[in-house]
C-alpha cells in the first residue's frame, strides 16, 4: 500500500514537471537567444512592477496591441486571463513611417496594413533587432489586394527603418516583445493587434471622410472598422471580428 502511494506520488510530481515545463518552453526556447535574454535582464524587473501596480499579474498577463497611422502611436493594453477589462499599459511612438492612410493593397507599396490582425511569428534574430509578425495578407486583404503579389512580412520591429512595417526602435522593441512572450507563455497563442488609420472618434472620422470623398471603396473600408474601434472605446473588451463575402469587417452577435 505504502508502494503505490509513493508511485502515485511520483507520478503526480512528474505530471506537475512537465506541465509547468509546458507553460514556460516558449519561454525557454525564446530566452535562449542572445537579444531576448538581453531584453529579459534590462525590462523584465521593470515590467513586472508596473504591471503590478495596474493590477495584472505577469503570469497571467494577455495583451493588446492597437495602432493609430495618423498618431503614429502604438498602445499596449493588458489584463489577467481571468479579468474581463483591458488596461492600457504603455504607449510607443512609431520611430519612422512610410506611404500614407489607407491599407495595404500591394507589394512594394510602402503601405502600413490596416484591419484586424494578430501577431503570428516571433522573431528573436530579425534584422531590425528583435520583431513581432502580424498575419498579413488576412482574408479582407485577400480580397481587395493585388492577387498575384499583395506583399507580407509585415512587423513591429526595432530600428527606425519602415517599408510598410511598425518601428519602435530596439529600446522599445525589447519592452514589448517582453511583453509578447509573457502573454505567449501564458497561452495567448493569437496576440490581437488592431491598426487603424487614425483615432476614429466622431469628429476625426467625419474629417478623414471628407479628405478622401471622392475614393468611396476607402471610405466603405474604414466604415467596416470603425464599430470594432468603437466596441473596444466603449467596452475595453475584444469584439469578435469576422470578415464577409465582400471583404469588410464587422462584428460578429
Amino acid at each position: 500500500m505504502r508502494f503505490v502511494s509513493m508511485r502515485f506520488l511520483v507520478i503526480v510530481v512528474l505530471l506537475s514537471s512537465l506541465q509547468m515545463f509546458g507553460q514556460n518552453s516558449f519561454k525557454v526556447s525564446q530566452t535562449k537567444h542572445t537579444r531576448v535574454k538581453l531584453a529579459y535582464a534590462e525590462k523584465y524587473q521593470e515590467i513586472e512592477q508596473h504591471t503590478s501596480k495596474l493590477g495584472i499579474d505577469i503570469n497571467k498577463i494577455q495583451i493588446f496591441i492597437r495602432a493609430f497611422k495618423k498618431e503614429r502611436r502604438l498602445e499596449l493594453w493588458g489584463k489577467n486571463i481571468e479579468d474581463e477589462k483591458f488596461v492600457l499599459i504603455k504607449k510607443y511612438r512609431f520611430c519612422n513611417f512610410s506611404g500614407k492612410l489607407g491599407p495595404k493593397r500591394k507589394q512594394g507599396d510602402k503601405q502600413i496594413p490596416e484591419g484586424i490582425y494578430y501577431i503570428n511569428r516571433f522573431n528573436p534574430v530579425s534584422n531590425f533587432f528583435l520583431s513581432l509578425g502580424l498575419n498579413y495578407p488576412n482574408k479582407s486583404d485577400l480580397f481587395f489586394a493585388d492577387k498575384d503579389s499583395p506583399g507580407g512580412d509585415i512587423f513591429i520591429h526595432g530600428n527606425c527603418v519602415t517599408i510598410g512595417c511598425i518601428p519602435i526602435t530596439d529600446d522599445k522593441i525589447k519592452e514589448l516583445y517582453v511583453y509578447a512572450v509573457e502573454a505567449r507563455n501564458n497561452g495567448q497563442k493569437k496576440i490581437p493587434v488592431h491598426i487603424f488609420p487614425l483615432q476614429m472618434h466622431h469628429h476625426k472620422f467625419k474629417e478623414l471622410k471628407n479628405s478622401y470623398s471622392d475614393n468611396i471603396e476607402l471610405i466603405e473600408f474604414w466604415e467596416s472598422l470603425l464599430p470594432v474601434y468603437e466596441y473596444f472605446e466603449e467596452n475595453k473588451q475584444l469584439p469578435n471580428v469576422s470578415v464577409n463575402n465582400q471583404g469588410k469587417y464587422f462584428i460578429e452577435p
